[in-house]
């Protein structure tokens, strides 16, 4: 089964896919953040333009046509600007062992209000829920406290260290991975729905 284009919400948040005219504000987050980012990402590189935004944003649509990755832009209703508070996506790393993976950023001067953990959750049940994945997985940079924590408040169960998976500003970098199993999912989904309606959102969480 594949995605609608149609945007999905959590109790704080609205997620859609990418529009053309997302590239300035997602430009915008980026450089806001880029200082944080580029110790992570490879592509958050301090340089980073809007003919990059633009790019991404034109390959985004594509895969998303192709059902190839499906990139969500995370958005605050309730806020008049309107910002880009930063991507959160979802795709398929084997169909055939229905196994997917979910990748995601907040931008900076947002951090630590709990939209990872909350637009995490809402990512997990669209991935075992509408997707049908038996396993999904999260690969985070060793050292990156504030996303071990979204995976753990979440239930992912933490497998091991993929041994200088990365590299990033010449520098190798390890990634721990977690995973969550459907039946994992279905033991957890209560508390993870309630996440998603915001009734369990930890204070002061990534």
């Amino acid at each position: 089964m594949e995605l609608s284009l149609d945007p999905i919400s959590t109790d704080r948040f609205v997620l859609r896919p990418f529009r053309r005219r997302d590239a300035d504000a997602l430009y915008s987050a980026v450089r806001t953040s880029v200082k944080e980012l580029h110790m992570w990402l490879p592509w958050a590189h301090l340089t980073y333009g809007r003919v990059e935004a633009s790019h991404f944003v034109r390959e985004s649509m594509k895969a998303w046509r192709e059902t190839r990755a499906y990139d969500y832009s995370i958005r605050d209703p309730h806020d008049e600007q309107d910002p880009h508070l930063g991507n959160i996506s979802i795709w398929f790393v084997s169909r055939g062992f229905r196994t997917g993976e979910i990748g995601y950023w907040v931008r900076s001067d947002r951090a630590a209000q709990g939209i990872a953990t909350e637009v995490t959750a809402r990512m997990a049940q669209v991935g075992f829920e509408q997707l049908k994945m038996h396993r999904i997985v999260l690969r985070i940079a060793v050292g990156n406290r504030g996303s071990e924590r979204v995976a753990e408040k979440l239930h992912f169960v933490r497998e091991g260290i993929l041994r200088e998976e990365l590299k990033v500003r010449g520098t190798w970098l390890d990634h721990t991975v977690y995973s969550m199993l459907d039946h994992e999912y279905s033991k957890h989904h209560q508390e993870i729905a309630d996440i998603v309606a915001g009734a369990r959102l930890p204070v002061e969480d990534a």
